[in-house]
């Protein structure tokens, strides 16, 4: 029980990653009903847009100089990505069957990958990644805060809490509520519910864009396949929290977090379990938590039950 605490501040940073990333699957859903499963490589997208920004700056700049540089350079690709991509591949599918734009959004994600991989320097490899020097923040004996970890607990709540101040306060967020709860009303309104969606798919684009610059600094490295396992994560943490509802996408995450953490640390110490614990296994463990809440409470941890669009 001594690394109890250690390994809750770990679930805690994972949790908070795949909140930042869920929150662009579950803006995108809330608006238009739409399962992006490209989102994952718009987060892996941003992770080489930050790298590229980090090159051009001056060989030695600090860290703390260059982390914001590589969050604005990262944001820029994630959401020049995304908004083509909603305005080429999602947005003359937006009347289609609904299984032509799922289709249509897995096709548009090996696309991505395959792009990367092909034309980024060195991408058929992993790619160094700038790290956070100095030792871990020790808070007592048994728990120790990595620096990258603190980072992504600081700034996916802030991200998260002015995401929800901007939909509840401000004119955009109040015409994003209205064209999620019937866009041909909103329309009707003076909403320009083409520049709604598009803002959704933004922002959403740049959360993922952080995410990818907090998960290059843990992990120092990046990868053009980093996006699908994430992603589909992610995908996962906005189920559980309820997609379409902001903060459930960052409860959703932090469970899925602490579930992982806990799982790879503990279940291989339970007699006849042992075989069932680890790294390896925590991916599958995640999953379980998913089916045994949906079963319990469909609509997700924060989701309300609503009636399906006419």
């Amino acid at each position: 029980m001594h690394e109890l605490p250690q390994q809750l501040a770990n679930g805690l940073a994972l949790g908070a990653l795949y909140g930042l990333i869920a929150i662009g699957y579950t803006m995108v859903y809330g608006i238009v009903q739409l399962i992006n499963f490209a989102h994952g490589e718009i987060f892996m997208i941003g992770g080489f847009g930050a790298l590229t920004a980090y090159a051009i700056l001056p060989t030695g700049t600090s860290l703390l100089i260059a982390i914001p540089v590589m969050i604005v350079g990262g944001a820029i690709c994630s959401v020049a990505v995304a908004c083509a991509a909603e305005r080429f591949a999602y947005r003359p599918l937006r009347s289609a069957p609904r299984l032509a734009p799922l289709i249509t959004a897995i096709g548009l994600s090996i696309a991505l990958q395959q792009l990367v991989w092909q034309f980024y320097p060195d991408a058929k490899k992993a790619v160094s990644f700038p790290e956070f020097k100095g030792a871990a923040f020790k808070i007592t004996d048994s728990l120790a805060i990595q620096r990258a970890d603190l980072f992504v607990l600081i700034l996916a709540p802030l991200c998260m809490l002015a995401l929800g101040v901007f939909v509840q306060k401000s004119r955009s967020g109040r015409a994003m509520q209205a064209t999620a709860q019937d866009p041909d009303t909103a329309k009707l309104m003076g909403i320009n519910t083409d520049r709604i969606i598009v803002m959704a798919f933004a922002i959403g684009a740049a959360f993922a864009a952080v995410a990818a610059v907090a998960y290059g600094l843990d992990k120092g490295q990046i990868n053009f396949e980093m996006g699908f396992i994430l992603g589909l994560k992610a995908f996962t943490a906005a189920v559980l929290g309820g997609i379409g509802n902001i903060y459930g996408a960052m409860v959703g995450g932090v469970v899925l977090g602490l579930a992982e953490a806990l799982s790879i640390a503990y279940i291989e110490d339970i007699p006849g379990m042992s075989q069932l614990g680890g790294g390896a296994w925590s991916n599958v463990w995640a999953f379980v938590l998913l089916i045994v809440v949906l079963l319990v409470r469909p609509q997700g941890l924060l989701g309300e039950r609503v009636a399906d669009r006419a």
